[in-house]
């Protein structure tokens, strides 16, 4: 960080687009480049990213599923070979016309999701019930050409993300796969990320194309705008009859398989940092942060010497949880306090020449600026302690913020004014897509969201149509 490099300008409250471009530039964990739309993910956030793809990776091989590579270029007769997938995605998919001078016989699609590139191998792959099921994962990027107004992680034409794609000879085996899955993602958000989100099923007109039905992970950002986490899709038989993914069964008779999809995104990143950060910066999670502790020596003539050399003791008893030492002497500690805050590091210890004498350090919380003083022998057990609660703090602190936000409307005017107020709506609703379109436009941007497993008797009309609702829906307006 260089010297003339501000803290943030802006309260996240009064202007949270500007702050979450200041947080995420100014701490150095993305840059713009002269792609519109594509970003990079400098070390400090990539850091972060590798840490999910292992914990998620480690998750899905104790599940059988294996990692694999398909090309990043799709010709165009196999994107168009399923309909519906293919209708869901053309406006945002990028060509590839020439190789240097020449025109390409046919153009090639820079992949905006795998589907259409991987089922031609699997239906040469698979021939018998013996041959499933085929559970496969891969970690990519991928190119959606949105005309969206691009944000850094939260919404890019480029994104990093894991597709999962499995088949299986039988609907009921495809299924069971739903909630492990589920579960696995539910596992990193809530206990690695500490975000809590709403489970459920998307609805007609939001789930992913050429899918039978789509389960979502819904995130509320603080400025009231809903976002979609990772989520997990059904898709029957639509793509085994569309690639002629078919096997013998045990009785010699020809089935087509049954398939899911599934992905987890770098779009979490945003949500992490967007529902955590403050006004001083990110606040980074324990368990992701690369550097869970900063030591910041204060540091005069007379005491230097021996300041430093405690301090380097310091962070050798804490090796474990990769410590920084901050021994730089052209920054005021003030200075090195406001940049380590920024970058949102969970910890950060102070130690001068009174905390010297008495055998301390003071020990400061990110996530809430708590200060205590601590012993110097206790210090190791007190970082760990400190860290453990941190966590938690920071997962409870964004179950409130959603569960603050969720209100309940029986009649269109409670409907519109809470969607109005930059809440999520729980509301009956007919499930159909003409209802859900006209909805959206009669609020300006209200949609469904998801619709929550657990359902009870629903005895009033569709929050719109009036006609018969069949499920009770989440709605917010979202990215």
């Amino acid at each position: 960080m260089s010297k003339n490099t501000s803290g943030i300008t802006v309260k996240k409250s009064e202007d949270f687009s500007e702050w979450y471009t200041q947080a995420i530039i100014k701490s150095e964990l993305a840059d713009y480049t002269d792609v519109s739309g594509c970003i990079v993910f400098r070390p400090a956030s990539y850091q972060i990213w590798e840490k999910i793809t292992k914990i998620v990776d480690e998750k899905f091989k104790k599940e059988g599923i294996q990692n694999c590579y398909f090309p990043l270029l799709i010709p165009e007769k196999l994107l168009s070979k399923e309909k519906e997938h293919v209708e869901g995605f053309s406006p945002e998919v990028a060509w590839v016309t020439e190789a240097g001078d020449s025109q390409l016989a046919e153009r090639l699609a820079v992949r905006p999701t795998s589907e259409t590139i991987m089922y031609p191998s699997f239906s040469k792959w698979i021939k018998s019930w013996k041959d499933l099921p085929l559970r496969l994962n891969q970690w990519n990027n991928v190119v959606r050409w949105e005309f969206k107004h691009p944000i850094p992680f939260l919404r890019t034409r480029e994104f990093l993300w894991n597709e999962g794609h499995t088949v299986f000879a039988t609907k009921e085996e495809a299924e069971a796969e739903r909630d492990t899955i589920i579960g696995i993602y539910e596992d990193v958000v809530e206990n690695y990320m500490a975000l809590k989100g709403l489970i459920g099923k998307k609805s007609e007109k939001e789930k992913f194309a050429g899918a039978v039905y789509t389960v979502s992970m819904e995130y509320l950002l603080p400025n009231g705008k809903a976002i979609q986490g990772p989520d997990f899709h059904h898709d029957g038989q639509n793509f085994s009859k569309a690639f002629e993914i078919n096997f013998l069964d045990k009785d010699e008779k020809k089935q087509y398989a049954y398939q899911n999809t599934f992905a987890i995104t770098t779009r979490m990143l945003g949500v992490m940092l967007a529902i955590h950060g403050d006004d001083k910066g990110l606040v980074i999670p324990p368990k992701l942060a690369e550097n869970k502790v900063v030591i910041i020596p204060i540091l005069f003539d007379d005491s230097k010497e021996k300041i430093i050399k405690v301090a380097n003791e310091i962070k050798k008893e804490l090796k474990k949880f990769n410590p920084k030492l901050d021994d730089r002497d052209d920054y005021s500690p003030g200075w090195k306090y406001h940049e380590w805050e920024l970058k949102g590091i969970p910890i950060r210890l102070e130690l001068g020449p009174k905390d010297l004498e008495k055998n301390q350090v003071v020990l400061v919380r990110r996530d809430n600026s708590e200060k205590k003083e601590i012993k110097i022998k206790d210090i190791s057990k007190e970082v760990e302690s400190t860290l453990e609660k941190i966590q938690e703090n920071l997962f409870i602190k964004s179950e409130k913020h959603l569960k603050s936000s969720l209100v309940e409307a029986k009649n269109w005017n409670d409907f519109k004014t809470a969607l109005s107020n930059k809440k999520i709506v729980l509301a009956p609703f007919c499930n159909k897509k003409d209802c859900e379109e006209y909805i959206k436009d009669k609020t300006k941007g209200g949609k469904s969201l998801n619709i929550p497993f657990s359902q009870q008797k629903i005895k009033e009309p569709c929050i719109h149509c009036k006609k018969e609702a069949t499920v009770m829906c989440y709605f917010g307006k979202s990215y």
